[in-house]
């Protein structure tokens, strides 16, 4: 489906930058053909004017060709050549012999035959430009799919994806949610004589690689149907009207080739909210217009069922989601621990794998991660391991591409100064030492100095659990754990640097969010203050954006306070940790709580 889709888009492409070469090349044609006429019009001469020169002797030649109109003169001691027209060549021909004949003697008359091929191109310049625009518009009538044999662009039909649901893991829930639509595209008719209606449109939401596109061509595997696909941006060019005809011939596709599945990806391309009518807004107004109508248009009878998936559901118009149309919504969420463990299993299929590795804890060390980011993974582990000539994917390598992805590409060869280096140093046995004395915050996996990406050394945690809601201590102590840094640099160098700003601009956004959006003010109560446009704020007062201030001020002074309280409190493990790192540059879990256990 991938291939033809880019196949298309290639296409699609050169036929736009075939009229961008044909405009160019008209525009070229037109111009040679202005500047002719310009210079030509420069060399020309009246006819009355060469009868008189002729008559006086300043001519010394002229060459007239064969069925042209056109007459060459050459002047008398000058090198320049004039040019005039004839309407009838005869009767000058006749005033040329008489002056061969008797006045004018030195005059040279030509007669040349035409060149056939010369004519040709001649004749065929000429028309050069009508011959562009012909095809120019022929072109473009093809784009906007106008004619019987029109097509539409980016369509791609497959009576059988290759996928089932057993190919799909983490989403067991989900599935069982799908099952029916399965059902229904085998046996409509055992629905049709209950009086039920299948729902027409099925909107999938989720974040960007969950597996929205997988389960759509896992439902039309399951029940053999053809899976139409489109993308949302491809109904979307620089053509008015050409969006609303996509959407009329895929639909005339999908009834001709009923039951089957159409899938819409990325459906906020074309269903984001109508605001204005003005140049892309009103081609995006009309091809949502001809998507609600031909899904209003679906006969009872028509096993069609439109699938849609969106990363942003909040963007999309009401009136298409209204039930009749996309009545079904379904959220795609990224796996918890049980889900990203058989999702692995998946994709370890065709991969060697070492014997000591365990896929649950793999799973436990990537809270967050989608099905996409997993299969990333252990393509990145499995580039590793070839490149370090291991025979399997080992452990190491696992661990590895966890830290490329999560923190960034390893700097070895990056330059770094001694009070660099020791800066870094204290800055993450900071955020490590007090993490530990905190109890909602994770275990601290690895601490080092060493380089990744933009950051001058990094504190790993483990997350061995998927968490869906947050308490306010929990939130409050990660603020002390995030300012740990700035306050260890503060206290062992009496000094602070830039390597915090990271650290304190997550602390505010968590700070105010607190205040603003999960209401955990004692002052301000639980009331959400998030808001689209300023002026709401206004009903509460005009001094609450100044509360606001003052309450996340609060709460990012108190963590820091307690960041240093714990740091002064055990300042001995924090020069020992500081120390360690900079002697290895890198800390074990088990060495870091070697320090705690005396």
């Amino acid at each position: 489906m991938a291939k033809k889709n880019n196949k298309d888009k290639k296409k699609n492409n050169k036929l736009i930058l075939f009229i961008i070469g044909a405009l160019i090349l008209i525009a070229a044609v037109v111009g040679i053909f202005a500047f002719q006429e310009l210079k030509a019009k420069e060399k020309e001469i009246s006819y009355d004017q060469l009868y008189q020169d002729i008559v006086h002797h300043q001519v010394e030649k002229i060459e007239m060709t064969i069925g042209s109109s056109t007459v060459n003169i050459k002047y008398k001691d000058s090198d320049d050549e004039k040019t005039t027209n004839i309407n009838s060549l005869q009767p000058f021909a006749e005033f040329l012999n008489n002056q061969l004949e008797e006045n004018n003697p030195e005059l040279k008359v030509e007669y040349k035959t035409p060149n056939k091929l010369m004519t040709f191109f001649e004749n065929l310049l000429s028309f050069l430009p009508t011959i562009l625009l012909v095809i120019l518009i022929i072109m473009i009538f093809k784009m906007q799919g106008i004619g019987e044999k029109s097509k539409v662009y980016g369509e791609n039909e497959e009576n059988n994806t290759g996928v089932k649901f057993k190919d799909v893991a983490g989403l067991d829930e989900e599935k069982n949610e799908l099952i029916e639509i399965v059902e229904f595209l085998k046996n409509p008719k055992k629905f049709q004589n209950m009086g039920a209606k299948i729902p027409r449109g099925i909107l999938l939401y989720g974040k960007p690689g969950t597996g929205k596109t997988l389960i759509a061509k896992a439902i039309a595997g399951e029940a053999n149907v053809p899976f139409i696909s489109m993308s949302g941006s491809e109904f979307i060019e620089m053509f008015a009207g050409l969006g609303a005809s996509r959407v009329r011939k895929l639909f005339e596709k999908a009834k001709k080739i009923a039951p089957c599945i159409v899938f819409i990806d990325e459906i906020d391309a074309i269903g984001s909210r109508r605001t204005s009518n003005s140049g892309a807004e009103s081609e995006n107004n009309q091809t949502l217009n001809q998507l609600l109508v031909e899904m209003d248009g679906f006969e009872s009878n028509e096993t069609i069922i439109v699938l849609a998936a969106t990363n942003r559901p909040e963007m999309l118009d009401k009136a298409l989601l209204r039930p009749g149309r996309f009545d079904r919504q379904i959220t795609i969420p990224a796996p918890d621990l049980l889900g990203r463990e058989e999702i692995l299993k998946l994709y370890v299929k065709n991969k060697k794998l070492a014997a000591d590795i365990d896929l649950k804890e793999i799973a436990g060390d990537t809270a967050g991660f989608t099905g996409a980011e997993l299969s990333n993974l252990l393509n990145e582990a499995a580039i590793l391991a070839t490149r370090n000539q291991h025979k399997v994917i080992e452990r190491s390598d696992i661990e590895a591409a966890i830290k490329k992805i999560t923190v960034g590409l390893e700097k070895h060869n990056r330059v770094v100064s001694e009070k660099d280096k020791k800066l870094t140093a204290y800055h993450e046995a900071g955020h490590a030492v007090v993490s530990k004395f905190l109890e909602t915050q994770d275990n601290v996996k690895e601490v080092s100095i060493i380089p990744r990406g933009l950051a001058g050394g990094y504190t790993m945690y483990k997350t061995n659990e998927d968490k869906y809601y947050i308490s306010k201590t929990e939130l409050e102590e990660k603020l002390v754990a995030l300012l740990g840094g700035r306050a260890a640099e503060k206290i062992a160098l009496n000094d602070i640097s830039t390597g915090a700003s990271n650290d304190i601009e997550v602390a505010t956004g968590i700070a105010r969010d607190m205040i603003t959006v999960y209401g955990m003010s004692n002052s301000l109560g639980p009331i959400s203050l998030k808001v689209d446009e300023p002026y709401e704020l206004q009903i509460f007062g005009e001094n609450i954006t100044d509360e606001v201030g003052v309450q996340v001020k609060q709460l990012v002074d108190e963590a820091y306070i307690k960041a240093q309280k714990i740091l002064l409190d055990h300042i001995d493990i924090l020069h020992n940790v500081a120390q360690k790192l900079l002697e290895k540059e890198t800390i074990s879990e088990e060495e870091f709580n070697g320090f705690f256990e005396n």
